[in-house]
């Protein structure tokens, strides 16, 4: 069973606690969003291969540690997720992006695919799959289907909040995806709503009800 991390650095709750507030506007929301995206795949990104090379600093030559070429693609899962990239695209500038279209049937809660765009090469990519949330895990499963169907065989998920059961819905259906979160929340209300939760991260992130 792939790991489950919760990421619990002082910066990361901190500003976790500044989107939950309600009286954060638009503004201030998508960039917090932009910043947690960016330390989430900050230790996301800790196990990637490293490789020794030469280089020449204004004193010797000495060897260092580089990144070991790995080739990484950077998912969202919209409209939410699109909300996180730019500030993982700031860690990671040479990531390429795909999207994965769904919403949620607002009667059965059930996820329903309606555009997938991938990089052609997603076979070789480590992808990074990111959702502000993590609730039910419909979608989430969904997605990560969509990704191996088309040869992605690399997989980690990225989320701001995340539910128990949306954890444990991913992972029955995708032991092999890790999950890194900022936050484990008490769990779903009664209309699949991750409580406490933030809201509606897309609402919160594009200025719509």
């Amino acid at each position: 069973m792939a790991e489950v991390i919760e990421v619990k650095h002082p910066l990361v709750q901190h500003k976790l606690t500044m989107i939950r507030n309600e009286a954060v506007g638009t503004k201030d929301f998508r960039a917090l969003v932009d910043e947690l995206a960016m330390l989430l795949t900050y230790e996301a990104s800790a196990d990637l291969p490293m490789e020794t090379i030469s280089v020449k600093t204004p004193v010797q030559e000495t060897k260092a540690q580089s990144l070991a070429g790995k080739k990484l693609a950077v998912v969202p899962i919209l409209r939410a997720g699109l909300g996180m990239v730019d500030g993982i695209l700031q860690l990671i500038p040479a990531a390429k992006v795909g999207h994965i279209g769904m919403y949620r049937d607002e009667e059965t809660l059930e996820p329903v695919e309606y555009f997938v765009k991938l990089p052609e090469d997603i076979a070789q990519r480590e992808v990074l799959l990111i959702d502000p949330m993590l609730a039910t895990g419909g979608s989430a499963k969904d997605a990560i289907n969509a990704l191996k169907v088309r040869g992605a065989t690399q997989i980690k998920l990225i989320t701001l909040v995340s539910a128990p059961e949306g954890i444990k819905a991913v992972q029955e259906a995708h032991p092999d995806v890790a999950i890194v979160t900022a936050s484990i929340d008490e769990g779903l209300n009664e209309d699949g709503y991750i409580v406490p939760g933030l809201g509606d991260a897309g609402d919160r992130l594009f200025g719509t009800h």
